[in-house]
C-alpha cells in the first residue's frame, strides 16, 4: 500500500553540494540517500515529494559534510498482507516464479500459480496439466500477498495466484468471459422454463 510518510532525521550534507542553496542541497542528498531504500516501518521508498523545513547545520570534527535536521516528505509502499498487487514475471524456475511489483519483488510458488497441477517445462515455462494454461517471463499478473518475512535487507513476499480474479491477466479475461456466458445461459434456460410454464394453462 502507498503512503506519504512525514519524517524528521539529520540528512548528512557530501561538501560536493556546498554551493548550492541549503534546502536544494538536502534535497538532492535525500533523493540520493533514500534511493532504493527499505525500512521495515515505512517500507519501500518511491521518491521523495518534498522538503518541509532545514534547521541549523551541525558539524562533527574529522567529517567534511554538514548535518541538517530536516522535515521532509516520502511516498513509500509498504507490502500488506492479503494486498492485491500487479506486476510482471519477472523469472520462471522449476518451484515458481518470481513477480516484479514495480517498488519489490515476489516469489510465487509453484503449487499457488494456478488452480491446476503445475510442471515446470525446459523452455522455462509453467504449465497446467488440464487447463493448459501457460506463465512465462514477460506475462502481467494479478496477486495476493499471503506473506511477509523481514529477515533480510529487503522482504521477501510470498504470494498466490490461486483464488478467483488472480492469475495472468488473459485467464482472468477468459474466466470472467466463461462467467458471463455461463449466467446468460442460465437466464435463458430459465426464460424457456417459465415460457414452459405458461403454455400449460389451465384444464376446463
Amino acid at each position: 500500500m502507498f503512503y506519504v510518510t512525514e519524517i524528521e532525521d539529520y540528512i548528512r550534507v557530501e561538501p560536493k553540494l556546498f554551493g548550492i542553496p541549503t534546502i536544494e542541497a538536502v534535497e538532492k542528498q535525500l533523493r540520493e540517500t533514500y534511493a532504493n531504500y527499505y525500512d521495515k516501518e515505512i517500507g519501500k521508498v518511491v521518491a521523495v515529494i518534498d522538503v518541509l523545513k532545514v534547521g541549523e547545520g551541525v558539524i562533527i570534527p574529522g567529517d567534511g559534510a554538514v548535518y541538517y535536521v530536516s522535515n521532509f516528505k516520502l511516498l513509500t509502499w509498504k507490502p500488506e498482507l492479503h494486498e492485491i498487487v500487479h506486476g510482471t514475471i519477472a523469472e520462471i524456475a522449476n518451484f515458481g516464479a518470481f513477480i516484479d511489483m514495480g517498488m519489490l519483488r515476489g516469489m510465487i510458488h509453484i503449487s499457488q500459480t494456478m488452480e491446476d497441477y503445475v510442471s515446470f517445462s525446459k523452455s522455462n515455462t509453467l504449465m497446467g496439466k488440464t487447463s493448459k494454461r501457460t506463465l512465462k517471463q514477460g506475462d502481467l499478473c494479478v496477486a495476493r500477498i499471503v506473506a511477509i518475512s523481514h529477515k533480510g535487507e529487503e522482504p521477501k513476499i510470498g504470494l498466490t495466484m490461486r483464488q478467483p480474479g488472480l492469475g495472468k491477466i488473459e485467464w482472468i479475461k477468459e474466466d470472467q468471459q466463461k462467467k458471463e456466458r455461463n449466467e446468460k445461459k442460465a437466464a435463458r434456460d430459465e426464460e424457456k422454463i417459465e415460457k414452459g410454464k405458461g403454455k400449460g394453462g389451465k384444464k376446463k
